[in-house]
């Protein structure tokens, strides 16, 4: 598994910035940066962390933008890959780092609110606000770490039997929305206390699309961090009710991801049979998914 190598400890400063992935993002990122101009009183320097474009958008709204940079990353380096190219660029300045899809919309003061969490939680790695969808329905952004158990279930009876209490427990759907420590939080939308990202050297960029979150939540409490749900902040993701349009290559990349997650946390022969029945369930379920 992979643990991060924990890089030495830096001393930074007070800065924040926020780093976007971009890969054609279109018209979402101008809501983006409009709505984030007000969600906090606080300067902030964005980095657009390209994994190749072709749409421009990202080139206009650097070009437009006096705190907003336009960072190539040489590639498609997924998601986890892409955040990382673009923390590489700030400098020691910046302690806070938030990460967050390009196609979110911020709720006014809701990056002062996460701070102001944040100060309330000095062992806190990863903050993470409550996440709305376009129809106003809260995203179960703060979950619990999938067991094996919780993952098999989830995995075979997640799109058969919705309700079935593996989802349920996994998903935490029906946990009221208070302050609370999680098991980890949708990298959607994150505020980083940037010594703990350090901590365990970032995200894990083997995991190319999907569960990059996931790892790093369980990899920054293996390291002594909390992930904390802070709900006192809100946020609108547009792309977060997609699933069903979501391609069968995207479908695949997720299951992948969620394979290698379990995975590397359950070597040895012993797990091996367990294993295989995930990766059964896994298929079952792309199956399911894309049928039709």
């Amino acid at each position: 598994m992979h643990n991060g190598g924990v890089t030495e400890s830096k001393t930074y400063g007070d800065g924040l910035a926020v780093v976007t992935v971009t890969y054609s993002p279109g018209k979402t990122l101008d809501r983006f940066l409009d709505t984030l101009e007000k969600a906090t009183e606080r300067e902030v320097s964005v980095v657009l962390a390209d994994n190749g474009s072709v749409d421009g958008v990202p080139e206009k709204a650097a070009a437009e933008r006096e705190a907003v940079h336009f960072v190539p990353t040489g590639g498609n380096l997924g998601y986890g890959g892409g955040v990382n190219a673009g923390v590489a660029t700030l400098g020691d300045e910046v302690g806070w780092i938030v990460v967050a899809n390009p196609d979110l919309e911020w709720d006014p003061g809701s990056l002062d609110a996460l701070l102001e969490v944040a100060q309330r939680w000095p062992r806190g790695g990863a903050f993470g606000p409550l996440i709305r969808e376009p129809d106003g329905s809260v995203y179960p952004s703060a979950r619990l770490l999938p067991s094996l158990g919780r993952g098999i279930g989830h995995a075979v009876f997640g799109k058969i039997w919705p309700g079935n209490p593996w989802t349920r427990s996994y998903r935490q759907e029906k946990a009221a929305p208070t302050e609370r420590t999680v098991g980890w939080l949708s990298g959607s939308c994150l505020l980083l206390r940037r010594a703990a990202f350090d901590s365990v050297a970032g995200f894990d960029d083997r995991y190319f699309m999907y569960f990059e979150d996931v790892d790093l939540g369980d990899r920054l409490g293996r390291a002594g961090w909390l992930n904390v749900y802070a709900p006192s902040a809100s946020v609108m993701h547009i792309g977060g009710a997609s699933t069903s349009k979501a391609s069968e290559r995207m479908l695949s990349a997720h299951h992948t991801s969620a394979y290698r997650y379990l995975a590397d946390r359950h070597r040895g022969l012993l797990w091996k049979p367990v294993l295989a029945a995930v990766k059964l369930g896994l298929a079952v379920r792309l199956k399911v998914e894309t049928r039709g």
